[in-house]
C-alpha cells in the first residue's frame, strides 16, 4: 500500500461512504471505488462490507487502520524533513578543530548553534592541526573547521572569527625568561621544539620568518604530537617553542613562561573555514551563526 492508497483507504474508513469520501479526495466515486478493490486485490482480503445502505469496516480493515495512519503521518512528516533541511533548520555537521587552545571558540559557537538551530548536529572532531584540517575540508571529509592559516587555496571560504598573536614559549629558567621581550637573533643557538605541519602551516611558516630575521636555521630536537606536549618538553628544558597567545591562554604548562617578539610578527587570524560552493543549507545557517557570536571587527 502506497501513500496514495493509505489516503484513500482511511477517507472511506472515516466516512464509511464512498460518495463522501470521493468528496473528500476531490475525486469521482467510480475512480475512488476501482482504487480500494485494487487495494483489497493487492493486499488479498476484503477491507470493507458493501451493501446498497451501508457500508462497514471488515475485520481485516479495522486492523489496517492504524498502520495507514502511520503511513500519511510518515509521509508528511518526511515532507516536513525535506522542507526543514531546505531551510537550514535541521541537519548534521562535522566541525573539526585544532584542540584545548581553541576550546572557548568552540564551545561558544557550539551553545550558540545548540540554542538557536536545536535541530542542526555539531559533530565535533579534536586534534586537527590546521594543516590536516584543511586537507579533511578540501577532500570533504570535515565540513567545518577552526583553525590559523597564513595562506588559504581559492576552493576554501573562511571567516575570522578572532585574533591572536604569536608568542615564545621558554623554560621559566631559560637565559631570556627575565626579559620583557625576545630579539630573533638571540634564539639563534636554541633548540626547538615544534609541532606536526607542512611549511604552508602558520607556525613552521613564522618560525621561518624568525629565522631569516634573526639569520638562522632553526635547530629542530623533537616534533610534539600536541600543544600540550610540546610545552611540557619545553617546560623540562628540551627546547624553546613558538605558540600562539591562545595555547597560553587556554592550555595549563607549568614551568614555561611566555615573551613576545622584538620586533613582533604580525598577528594571526583564527578562522572558521569551509568548502567554496558547498550548498548545504545548515552549513550556512551556522556560518551565519558564527557571524553573530563573532561579529566581524
Amino acid at each position: 500500500m502506497d501513500v496514495h492508497q493509505a489516503q484513500a483507504f482511511l477517507a472511506v474508513a472515516d466516512e464509511l461512504h464512498f460518495g463522501r469520501a470521493a468528496e473528500r479526495l476531490h475525486m469521482a466515486q467510480p475512480p475512488l471505488s476501482r482504487l480500494i478493490r485494487q487495494i483489497e486485490a493487492d493486499l488479498g482480503a476484503q477491507l470493507f462490507e458493501r451493501n446498497t445502505r451501508q457500508v462497514s469496516l471488515t475485520p481485516q480493515g479495522a486492523a489496517l487502520l492504524e498502520p495507514a495512519r502511520e503511513l500519511v503521518m510518515l509521509s508528511r512528516r518526511l515532507k516536513e524533513i525535506v522542507q526543514q533541511s531546505q531551510a537550514g533548520e535541521i541537519g548534521r555537521l562535522r566541525l573539526g578543530f585544532a584542540g584545548a587552545s581553541v576550546n572557548r571558540l568552540v564551545s561558544e559557537l557550539a551553545r550558540r548553534v545548540r540554542a538557536e538551530r536545536p535541530g542542526i548536529t555539531l559533530e565535533l572532531f579534536s586534534s586537527q592541526f590546521s594543516h590536516l584540517g584543511l586537507e579533511r575540508v578540501l577532500d570533504g571529509s570535515l565540513d567545518l573547521v577552526i583553525g590559523r592559516w597564513d595562506f588559504l587555496p581559492a576552493e576554501v571560504d573562511s571567516r575570522v572569527i578572532g585574533r591572536e598573536s604569536i608568542l615564545v614559549a621558554l623554560p621559566e629558567h631559560h637565559r631570556l625568561a627575565s626579559r620583557d621581550a625576545v630579539a630573533a637573533a638571540d634564539l639563534a643557538s636554541e633548540p626547538w621544539v615544534v609541532l606536526p605541519g607542512a611549511s604552508s602551516a602558520t607556525l613552521p611558516n613564522r618560525l621561518g620568518v624568525l629565522g631569516i630575521a634573526g639569520g638562522f636555521v632553526p635547530r629542530i630536537v623533537q616534533v610534539a604530537p600536541d600543544s600540550s606536549t610540546q610545552l611540557m618538553l619545553v617546560g623540562v628544558g628540551v627546547g624553546v617553542a613558538l605558540t600562539f597567545s591562545g595555547v597560553r591562554e587556554n592550555v595549563l604548562a607549568p614551568g614555561v613562561v611566555y615573551r613576545p617578539l622584538r620586533p613582533g610578527q604580525a598577528g594571526v587570524d583564527v578562522r572558521i573555514i569551509w568548502r567554496r560552493g558547498d550548498a548545504d543549507p545548515a552549513l550556512s545557517a551556522v556560518v551565519e551563526v558564527s557571524r553573530q557570536v563573532f561579529p566581524d571587527s
